[in-house]
């Protein structure tokens, strides 16, 4: 199959080529480097043009929630329309668990109105939302730093190897549309201030307070994925291992 992938030169996107390609599929990294925008249009009905199926990775460039929220809706209106046009049969995008639920962050709510976009955007469907990547474990403990104390409350969160989630992205682009969300996760839970003192440096004091997550008040379980998630194989453990290598 003809896959483009929206995002396809940033950190997901470019693993998700990789594990495309040695899929057997024609992947074609779409983003301003390779003269595709999702966002402006430009180049987009020719990317397109013979495309089975896009899987949009593309990530906002600023977390304002007016900027985020223009960039997610206007790019996946324009994806899905010069998809219909282009005769897509699935138009894949990557989202993230508890979106509903841990509304209070400005970020997750742009991510609401893309979704809507997509739901909107006349392309048979699906909305994969995932946990967060292992490799974004090191962001939200230096985001709660503060000089030698890193403070994180109890939150359980059931984060996910990068590379496990591009494989099962492969896997749903081969399959059928759902027209609906599924979800993919890590194979546990695990509380956000324990994973803090597995991570942290050497010299930093990990404690248990403040408000859960960027800032902001959600429900202690609103990250971790529901019953009919998909779970990826690889643990923390396993993770923190190869990293180490």
């Amino acid at each position: 199959m003809r896959i483009v992938v929206a995002g396809g030169t940033g950190q997901t996107g470019r693993l998700l080529v990789d594990a495309l390609r040695e899929r057997g599929h024609e992947a074609v990294p779409a983003s301003p480097s390779t003269g595709v925008n999702a966002f402006t249009g430009d180049g987009l009905e020719q990317a397109l043009i013979g495309t089975d199926v896009v899987i949009d990775v593309t990530n906002a460039p600023s977390t304002d929630e007016a900027e985020a929220t223009e960039f997610f809706r206007v790019s996946s209106e324009n994806l899905t329309t010069a998809g219909a046009k282009a005769g897509v049969r699935h138009h894949v995008v990557l989202s993230i668990i508890g979106l509903e639920r841990a509304s209070d962050l400005a970020y997750y709510r742009a991510k609401l109105a893309q979704e809507e976009a997509v739901r909107s955007g006349g392309v048979p469907y699906t909305i994969v939302r995932a946990a967060q990547f292992f490799e974004f474990l090191d962001v939200i403990l230096q985001a709660n730093t503060r000089g030698g104390e890193i403070a994180l409350a109890p939150l359980r969160v059931q984060p996910i190897a990068l590379s496990d989630l591009v494989d099962h992205l492969a896997v749903i682009a081969e399959s059928d549309p759902v027209d609906g969300i599924v979800e993919a996760a890590g194979p546990q839970p695990m509380a956000l201030d324990e994973i803090g003192r597995r991570l942290a440096a050497p010299g930093l004091d990990v404690t248990s307070g403040g408000r859960p997550f960027f800032g902001a008040d959600i429900p202690v379980d609103a990250l971790v994925a529901g019953p009919s998630a998909y779970l990826a194989p690889t643990t923390l453990e396993s993770w923190l291992t190869d990293r180490a290598r």
